[in-house]
């Protein structure tokens, strides 16, 4: 009897501690500050459709706030409209337009700080100084947002999704436009990043700096004014992302500056003026990428050690590799170049004569740029054609030695 009453006891006070299902709370043409303001933690506020003027909509408990189709928030730029600032906090279905510029403060649509676990999704962002803006906050989701600006200088606009000092993240499916840059991590870690399309952006598709252990797959990242930049971090993967018409004369599909023990696998890379550009990158793997229309494929600067460049597609890039320095224990092998016209008699699909995708013509460039204009003049095929056939200015060790006679299947997502 004893044991039984204990145990009764005992479930009681268990049942005491949980947490019970909070209210709804129904904003119909009225004030969505006010509802917050009187929502308990654990609240749900459904927002009619319906256009509400109201800006710094403080969260600073748990709670959803969700919209019917049609609801929408003008900030009227008066600075962030929705202002996080609890941990379990879930923003979903709004339209948020018309925030704050400002030369001196970072003001968004969107804006958590020191927040965890918190999710943004199905939210159309249109005149948004930064869109969703997220600082000190980790365990977040930030899917199927539309994120569409209307940047037009780097100095007077902001970011699309723009994370600091954070950890934990998930961004997917969402789709930026015209922002300065459409995704921007800095000093943020353990972090995913997938299937986003980011295009037509005054700077960068992607930039990030100062963040480790981050993956990006599936990513769509076309037109961007200076393609994407990958600077600072080490223990980056990359993987099934497409850099296309990325065009301009200090743009590129991928820019790598100072990167340490990445994987990049299995990417296209489709009519960018440089493909990638490696500034002091270090141990990556670039495995099963296809580089195909390229001005240049792959342009290694200084700096460059212990890379590997396996089974991966050259296809009718202007240049193959520009390469600076020594080999440094970087490694080409068992590519496919489409200019290479060696044969193969054992029909083993490895050619039986090694390639050297580095032409004396790309060495000239490096050093005069102004010379590109002859890049398909006869001149340019003659002089490459005695470099190759006795090597004094190229590397002469920079060459694949088991060149691959047919292009390595991929996903075509050009």
């Amino acid at each position: 009897m004893r044991y039984k009453l204990y145990l009764q006891i005992a479930l009681l006070l268990l049942a005491a501690g949980q947490p019970s299902f909070g209210k709804r709370i129904i904003v119909d043409n009225s004030s969505i500050i006010k509802a917050v303001a009187k929502a308990s933690p654990g609240d749900t506020i459904y927002v009619t459709k319906g256009l509400y003027k109201e800006s710094n909509i403080i969260i600073d408990k748990p709670l959803s706030l969700i919209a019917e189709e049609g609801a929408v928030i003008d900030g009227q730029f008066h600075g962030h409209i929705v202002n996080i600032q609890s941990d379990s906090v879930t923003v979903k279905g709004f339209t948020l337009k018309n925030v704050k510029q400002s030369y001196t403060k970072e003001y968004a649509a969107i804006h958590t700080y020191k927040s965890s676990h918190f999710i943004i999704e199905n939210n159309t962002l249109r005149k948004a100084y930064f869109g969703i803006l997220i600082e000190n906050s980790k365990f977040g989701i930030i899917r199927n947002n539309n994120i569409i600006g209307e940047a037009v200088r780097e100095e007077n606009s902001g970011n699309g999704i723009h994370c600091w000092h954070s950890a934990r993240l998930q961004i997917y499916n969402n789709h930026i436009e015209r922002m300065r840059d459409g995704i921007y991590f800095e000093f943020v870690k353990h972090s995913e990043i997938t299937g986003n399309v980011s295009m037509n952006n005054v700077r960068y598709g992607l930039h990030f700096m100062f963040s480790n252990n981050d993956r990006y797959v599936g990513n769509t990242f076309e037109n961007n004014g200076a393609g994407v930049a990958v600077m600072f971090s080490n223990r980056i993967a990359m993987l099934n992302n497409t850099f296309r018409l990325n065009w301009g004369s200090a743009s590129y599909g991928l820019l790598l500056k100072e990167i340490y023990d990445a994987e990049i696998k299995e990417n296209i890379f489709y009519k960018n003026t440089i493909g990638v550009n490696a500034d002091g990158a270090n141990r990556i793997n670039f495995r099963n990428n296809t580089f195909d229309n390229n001005g240049w494929a792959i342009r290694f600067l200084g700096a460059c050690y212990g890379n590997r460049i396996i089974n991966n597609n050259f296809m009718h890039n202007a240049l193959d590799i520009s390469y600076k320095g020594n080999m440094n224990g970087n490694i080409f092998d068992k590519n496919y170049w489409s200019e290479y016209t060696g044969y193969d008699l054992n029909k083993d699909n490895i050619g039986d004569v090694p390639y050297r995708p580095v032409k004396l013509f790309s060495y000239v460039v490096n050093k005069t740029p102004e010379t590109i204009i002859l890049l398909r003049s006869l001149f340019v095929d003659i002089i490459n054609f005695s470099e190759k056939v006795s090597p004094i200015m190229t590397p002469d060790n920079l060459k694949d030695n088991r060149p691959l006679m047919n292009p390595i299947e991929n996903n075509d997502r050009s």
